[in-house]
């Protein structure tokens, strides 16, 4: 019997872009109150990206789901800017996937951190969260 290759290698990237709007901001999301750039919705960026980055080579019938996040948000990005989320795979350690993220406004570093998922059969893990409710 041979066995399967692993869907995922480090080195995989993918980037995401966000241009600012009222409802991105941190008054909107509620974490607080000032008209820039939320830190929930840098997370849900850095996040989006780790997802591009494994969508063309996803299992059929598998999906990620996030466990863990480090992220530093360092800059405030006014309504109106463009971000960009850039994440890379770094470490596989069996169903557990690592990834390095950055959030950047040109060349200015918005956010960074670390983003780990873990590879999950869809079917199974909607019906457990299901029963949990």
């Amino acid at each position: 019997m041979q066995e399967q290759p692993e869907p995922f290698a480090p080195g995989l990237t993918a980037r995401v872009e966000l241009t600012v709007t009222d409802a991105d901001t941190a008054q909107a999301l509620g974490s607080g109150d000032v008209p820039v750039l939320g830190t929930p919705r840098v997370l849900a960026l850095a996040e989006a990206a780790t997802v591009a980055a494994t969508a063309i080579r996803m299992p059929s019938g598998s999906t990620t789901v996030g466990v863990r996040v480090e992220l530093e948000h360092r800059a405030a990005t006014v309504v109106g800017r463009t971000v960009a989320a850039m994440a890379r795979l770094a470490k596989v350690d069996g169903r557990r996937l690592l990834f390095e993220v950055t959030v950047t406004d040109g060349d200015e570093v918005v956010a960074e951190g670390r983003v780990e998922r873990v590879l999950v059969d869809r079917q199974r893990f909607v019906e457990r969260a299901s029963r949990v409710s």
